[in-house]
């Protein structure tokens, strides 16, 4: 819900604001980059969890400790796929006022949703996981 929150406050900013520009054309269309690079980070994740039969909620404890594919770079690559999706979004409108959305998504997540989550997989994982947070970054 936080992600398509921010995908709407960051379209409804550029409406707002459209003449902020950082970005013009067609230097904007290299926002398809992150964005294809996000949704297949999040295909390939939402995958990964499928096959080991775990959720994809961070309040609900997980089932399954997944260390292959983009978690081995990354502790949370679903939230990275989503936060390059919202920067890709901005640079598509290329105006200054979308900056804030990812941002604060950004802040919100690392603030509020992973450290429930890794409380979470400490509690089921712990020496695990504590191994796995040693050797690999919690974004990138």
């Amino acid at each position: 819900m936080y992600f398509w929150a921010a995908v709407l406050i960051l379209v409804g900013l550029h409406f707002v604001a459209p003449n902020l520009e950082y970005l013009s054309q067609p230097y904007t269309f290299l926002g398809i980059l992150p964005i294809l690079f996000g949704i297949a980070l999040n295909l390939w994740t939402d995958q990964l969890f499928k096959k080991y039969d775990t959720n994809v909620k961070p309040h609900i404890m997980p089932r399954a400790f997944i260390t292959r594919g983009p978690f081995a770079v990354s502790r949370h690559p679903m939230y990275l796929g989503m936060a390059a999706i919202l920067f890709g979004c901005s640079i598509l409108f290329g105006s200054m006022l979308t900056l804030l959305p990812p941002i604060i998504f950004i802040l919100v997540i690392d603030w509020v949703f992973i450290p429930m989550e890794e409380e979470n997989l400490r509690a089921v994982f712990d020496t695990q996981y504590h191994t796995y947070k040693k050797n690999v970054r919690r974004w990138i």
